[in-house]
């Protein structure tokens, strides 16, 4: 009998221990668990310590309240230009109603795989290549608002979606290559042709500054030569022939000491004979004491061929 009780005791206190452990549940930070009492839900059990009736209630679905990385696999696409392109990304997502997550789909995590493959070929599929790869904030944009509309009767919430990879096949991005360095150097030429032209336009500029320059110290050359010719003429006009023989023959004389005196001449002409440059000093000495020359005295003899001398103007001629 003693050997009886004891067995029936140990029975009742095992029985005991499972009853209590089927009746608390530990649930941890971030996640909702489900209540089923014979298979239908009752309630929902917050992360801490809960308490269920034992052998009634049972835990239905686990479900984690935190935000979730969703890996979409890759995929081929064909864009609107039949151009076939490698696509893949991530979807950010969050259970906002664990009940309709547990309960409205069967699987919310291969639901939304499934949509958002489905949707990234419909939302490639009306673009271009150039509009695939270049705008891929649009297909993320789109996408997300396609996918958190659809999921919304699942208790789900969609934050984000990002496209990770738009890759074409290797035969098409060596033509895009070769396009690209074709218009690079498309650009390069032009750059350069616009270059020599702005060059030939500023050459040409320089050319006719420089031509109204020289023209303008050409002219004002002239008028400084026509002021200086009349400031002689009237100077000869006021002080007679004598002076005008003192000013041509002191000219003279300069020029020929400045041809003599430079270093670099082994040879120098002279256009006259030594008796007539000796006549024409003699006459400028008699000039510079105010007598005349004396009678018979030799003066500068003209230059062969009825030339002038330098200097001599057809007016102050005697």
């Amino acid at each position: 009998m003693d050997s009886l009780a004891t067995i029936v005791l140990v029975v009742l206190l095992l029985l005991a221990v499972v009853t209590v452990a089927q009746g608390i549940r530990t649930v941890p930070q971030g996640q909702v668990w489900t209540v089923e009492r014979f298979g239908a839900f009752t309630r929902l059990l917050s992360p801490g310590l809960n308490l269920i009736i034992p052998f009634v209630d049972r835990i239905g679905h686990r479900l984690n309240v935190q935000e979730v990385v969703l890996d979409i696999p890759e995929q081929s696409v064909i864009t609107k230009d039949n151009a076939t392109v490698a696509v893949d990304g991530i979807v950010y997502y969050r259970v906002m109603d664990p009940t309709k997550a547990a309960y409205a789909v069967q699987d919310l995590t291969q639901a939304l795989v499934a949509m958002a493959m489905t949707n990234i070929r419909a939302v490639i599929g009306e673009m271009d290549l150039d509009q695939t790869l270049s705008s891929r904030d649009r297909i993320n944009t789109s996408l997300l608002n396609i996918l958190d509309g659809a999921t919304d009767p699942w208790g789900a919430k969609v934050s984000r979606v990002e496209i990770r990879k738009i890759e074409p096949p290797d035969t098409l991005i060596r033509a895009m290559n070769l396009q690209m360095t074709a218009e690079r150097e498309r650009r390069a030429s032009v750059a350069k042709a616009e270059g020599e032209k702005q060059a030939l336009v500023l050459q040409a500029e320089g050319r006719r500054d420089a031509a109204l320059r020289d023209a303008e110290a050409r002219e004002a050359l002239a008028q400084a030569e026509a002021n200086a010719t009349k400031m002689v003429a009237e100077a000869a006009a006021g002080a007679g022939a004598d002076a005008l023989r003192y000013f041509i023959a002191d000219k003279y004389v300069k020029a020929f000491e400045a041809m003599a005196a430079n270093p670099s001449s082994r040879l120098v002409i002279v256009p006259m004979e030594s008796a007539a440059l000796a006549g024409g000093i003699t006459q400028a000495m008699e000039l510079l004491r105010g007598t005349a020359p004396p009678e018979g005295a030799a003066g500068p003899n003209p230059p062969p061929g009825g030339g002038r001398l330098p200097g001599d103007r057809p007016w102050n001629r005697a």
